[in-house]
């Protein structure tokens, strides 16, 4: 029987190394051993000091770049890039082949900006770094904004865990909607989490007394087929349309007009992997007026069109 080539994906831990996100892809891609191999190494193959009060040993040095399908920076010490990014870790990069899918997870961004790989890109980082950021590298289109960009051979997360969410959104892109919600499953997370880093940068705390939008929220997901407005969500919240979009935005990370969208998108993406329908046919099903409106939202998310999204990731029939 033909084994199918797994993909490596190779884990560089550098100085200072953050050990939560350190394990993410493990656990990840991990949860689908017969796709994925997975790859911990170090500049030199030495042991690191973790950001925490140990040291980690790994088993592999920079040798291991070399056959590396998809490179993941986990998050480390920025004092290792105070000065630049330190030769021997360019040493280490210079062994990645061209083409390699290359992923930050929150300050890993530091590095892929001092090394130059994120100029003129969109990209992001935690939340709390971006003020740095922009200062060191102001050619680089920051969105704070968002949990991760994928700008094709590059990716950049935000903080913590959105590193689980852009490890998600790859086996998602390489394998489709059901393997990723499946891993997802296993590891106990979300498969999709909507909103962005907004949702989490420090603001005052609301007061307890404030209806929450979350019942709307899930009343709108039951009725994406209608041609619902803010004002209908606002409505149902039994708030006036101002404080409702206030307290929306407070608590989601976006307004509530483009959160429907983006669960629009969603819906539409589930329907083009997993069923027969026409492009006109799922966009009345997700509420979009017309599949021509359909077309230009998910073009604006993915930059891709629905035909092409179903060819990419239609979900293969199982072979018993």
């Amino acid at each position: 029987m033909h084994q199918v080539a797994h993909h490596q994906v190779t884990v560089l831990a550098l100085d200072g190394v953050y050990p939560f996100e350190l394990g993410m892809p493990r656990r990840i891609f991990g949860a689908l051993p017969e796709r994925y191999a997975v790859t911990t190494c170090t500049v030199d193959g030495l042991p690191v000091r973790a950001n925490a009060d140990f040291t980690i040993a790994v088993e592999h040095g920079p040798e291991a770049l070399e056959s590396a399908d998809t490179v993941v920076i986990p998050p480390f010490d920025l004092e290792l890039v105070a000065g630049g990014v330190p030769e021997s870790v360019v040493a280490a990069f210079a062994r990645i082949r061209p083409g390699t899918r290359i992923v930050s997870i929150c300050t890993g961004a530091f590095l892929l900006a001092g090394m130059g790989l994120l100029d003129g890109r969109p990209a992001t980082t935690h939340w709390c770094q971006t003020e740095l950021f922009r200062k060191k590298f102001p050619t680089v289109r920051l969105d704070q904004d968002v949990l991760f960009v994928d700008d094709g051979d590059v990716l950049t997360s935000a903080g913590a865990a959105s590193g689980v969410d852009v490890c998600l959104h790859l086996v998602r892109r390489d394998h489709g909607s059901k393997i990723a919600n499946d891993v997802a499953r296993k590891c106990v997370v979300p498969p999709m989490r909507d909103g962005g880093q907004a949702q989490f940068i420090d603001q005052p705390v609301p007061d307890p007394a404030m209806t929450s939008t979350a019942a709307t929220r899930q009343w709108a997901l039951e009725r994406l087929h209608l041609p619902l407005t803010q004002s209908d969500l606002a409505g149902h919240a039994r708030m006036s349309l101002r404080t409702f979009a206030r307290r929306f935005r407070d608590e989601v990370g976006v307004s509530p007009g483009r959160w429907l969208i983006q669960q629009r998108v969603s819906r539409a993406r589930e329907l083009l992997e997993a069923s027969d329908l026409s492009v006109e046919q799922i966009a009345g099903r997700v509420g979009f007026a017309t599949g021509t409106s359909l077309r230009q939202h998910l073009r604006e998310a993915l930059g891709i069109s629905p035909v092409a999204y179903r060819r990419t990731f239609r979900t293969e029939p199982e072979t018993v």
